[in-house]
């Protein structure tokens, strides 16, 4: 049963922070930050002019400096409001963040084959899941429904986008983690259905 206080809009737009440094390094970033690269600073001015138009006034975003960036890149062009909200913030890789999967393979020599065998399930060392964070993304949609004025635009990750694109969606654990979010796409999800923009 879903509680009364809790409130998705029917209809919202959801895109990925710009490209990072770590990410031209390949490096797992998870709660630990690195900044957006020019063609990060690009992406968002881009995604800025794909929804000039769309009246958005309020951004909802992950505390997280490369989101928060993203967010004002765009706030500034679109004159809207940014809101942080906290459960929109990427997975909590733990031990693992800052590392590239070569790293992990040496500092942690069984973390890649737990891993496939449960990826829902299998929780970073001292960070948390997919499991976990499918939980909190539904927080952060009922958050940003309450915060909101017209049709958000949602800034997160691209782990915890899968769980907030399933929990919009109605979509079974292995459609979930089977989602891809690139840098500068912008998906509008209305009423369970989603398109690419």
């Amino acid at each position: 049963m879903i509680p009364q206080d809790f409130h998705v809009p029917e209809r919202l737009f959801l895109a990925r922070h710009g490209q990072t440094e770590w990410s031209l390094e390949h490096r797992l970033q998870g709660q630990l930050d690195s900044p957006l690269t020019k063609e990060g600073e690009a992406q968002a001015a881009a995604i800025a002019a794909r929804l000039s138009g769309a009246d958005i006034q309020t951004i909802c975003s992950s505390p997280l400096g490369r989101a928060m960036q993203t967010a004002l890149i765009i706030a500034d062009r679109l004159g809207a409001d940014v809101i942080e909200v906290p459960e929109l913030a990427e997975l909590d890789h733990g031990e693992l963040a800052g590392q590239t999967w070569e790293q992990i393979d040496e500092s942690h020599p069984t973390a890649r084959e737990e891993r496939a065998a449960n990826r829902f399930g299998w929780a970073f060392p001292g960070g948390e899941s997919y499991a976990e964070a499918r939980v909190r993304a539904r927080k952060a949609l009922s958050s940003c429904g309450w915060a909101s004025s017209g049709v958000p635009l949602l800034i997160s990750h691209e782990m915890i986008g899968r769980m907030l694109r399933a929990q919009l969606r109605g979509l079974s654990t292995a459609d979930a983690l089977a989602l891809r979010h690139p840098h500068g796409v912008v998906f509008e999800i209305e009423r369970g259905a989603e398109r690419m923009l």
